[in-house]
């Protein structure tokens, strides 16, 4: 049986969220401020027929389809945010759940660190790949379940605050989000992710 650990909606990709996916994305590259959808399900192999499904249902385009020992991750997006709403009720409907019956996210870790040191951004930058720390920045780490939350978490930040994109991880067991600015906009970039979480269900 497919467990569907994720359905999650974005009604705009936000510029840094966009760039920052794009630049390992294999499938069509979305635009700034379009609807997207992003299913994660397990067993991972079962993420391919669900492609399918999704392709033949709506006029979406796919631009990401991750397939791994034990999760699979399928991104879809459009203009049109009706149709990424029927590829997302195809992908219900294929697998004979309801909203229900989505996994509820789950923040696992929640930290704020302000005014990080020299040395810190440093090593913190050795594993980003998308913007850098910079010494005296403040930075909010997440780490949320199931993984394709942290683009969620990410692109609500990115709406709220004036903040910088470092690191965000949306494959795999668990999620993980960097984030960096001033320690205002940090803690407002940190209220809006949290607060995305908690709507979709996060305990």
């Amino acid at each position: 049986m497919t467990d569907l650990r994720a359905s999650i909606f974005i009604d705009q990709l936000q510029p840094q969220t966009l760039a920052y996916v794009s630049t390992w994305m294999r499938g069509s590259l979305p635009r700034a401020r379009m609807a997207a959808q992003i299913i994660e399900i397990a067993p991972g192999l079962d993420i391919e027929a669900l492609t399918d499904v999704v392709l033949k249902s709506a006029d979406v385009r796919a631009g990401l389809l991750v397939v791994e020992r034990q999760f699979g991750t399928l991104q879809f997006h459009a203009h049109s945010t009706a149709e990424v709403h029927a590829g997302a009720a195809a992908v219900l409907r294929s697998l004979g759940k309801t909203m229900n019956d989505i996994e509820k996210p789950r923040i696992l870790a929640s930290k704020l660190v302000t005014r990080v040191e020299d040395q810190h951004a440093f090593l913190m930058n050795r594993n980003k790949l998308g913007s850098m720390v910079l010494g005296g920045e403040s930075v909010y780490l997440l780490e949320c379940q199931s993984a394709a939350y942290a683009i969620l978490a990410c692109n609500e930040a990115e709406k709220e605050a004036d903040i910088k994109l470092i690191d965000m991880r949306m494959i795999g067991a668990n999620g993980r989000l960097y984030l960096a600015g001033t320690e205002a906009d940090v803690r407002n970039a940190r209220g809006a992710a949290e607060a995305a979480l908690r709507l979709a269900g996060a305990g």
